[in-house]
């Protein structure tokens, strides 16, 4: 019976892996990295007034628990009129929650590059923003790569936190039909074979494009 059990629920739950947990990642994921870039030019500026709001953010972000922020978002603010449906919810609150942490790892790769590569783009003219833009950020773009594909695996993984807000995806997928047959155990264990199974592809992907960066070295 297991044996079927496996074969019938195989299919289903890895749909909505690839339909569901994999868009879910990759989008909450963008929007995290685009926000983590504002964040930590925030932390970087020099006024006092904007370090202080990226400061706070990064705190409020990385003090807090995902699944309260996620319970926030869906759950609380339609007590303040503001509805949003399940699958938006868990994209914002992915999305904060991957900008809180980013942000730490693209503003300690910007701060890792050395204050010469600066003073060679003033040197030749260049501006602020265009020295950050040419020089500095395609350079702090390679040492962020370990830790960002660290983030991302670890958001594929969390993202099994959405099936509490009713979103489809791989676990919630799991917990239908765990529900259905009883048979706990067997379902929990072949979604965990599954979310292993994506993340060790994602680690092969990670190493292959650190290989591919070191030759530039």
């Amino acid at each position: 019976m297991d044996v079927q059990l496996i074969a019938g629920s195989w299919w289903p739950m890895w749909r909505d892996a690839i339909l569901g947990t994999v868009p879910l990642s990759l989008v909450s994921f963008a929007c995290g990295l685009v926000l983590a870039l504002g964040v930590a030019l925030l932390r970087l500026s020099s006024r006092r007034v904007l370090s202080g709001i990226g400061r706070v953010y990064v705190s409020i972000i990385r003090g807090t628990p995902l699944l309260v922020q996620l319970f926030v978002i869906f759950y609380g603010l339609p007590t303040l009129g503001v509805t949003i449906d399940p699958w938006p919810s868990a994209v914002i609150a992915f999305s904060l929650n991957v900008g809180g942490y980013a942000a730490e790892v693209i503003r300690a790769a910007i701060l890792s590059v050395p204050k010469g590569q600066w003073e060679a783009g003033y040197v030749v003219g260049m501006s602020h923003a265009r020295t950050l833009r040419r020089i500095i950020l395609p350079q702090a773009a390679r040492v962020s790569v370990p830790p960002l594909s660290n983030t991302f695996i670890s958001l594929v993984k969390d993202s099994s936190l959405a099936s509490l807000i009713l979103v489809t995806e791989l676990f919630r997928k799991a917990q239908e039909i765990a529900a259905s047959t009883t048979e706990f155990l067997v379902i929990y264990a072949e979604a965990a074979v599954i979310y292993w199974i994506i993340c060790t592809v994602l680690s092969f992907g990670q190493d292959r494009i650190e290989k591919k960066l070191e030759q530039y070295v």
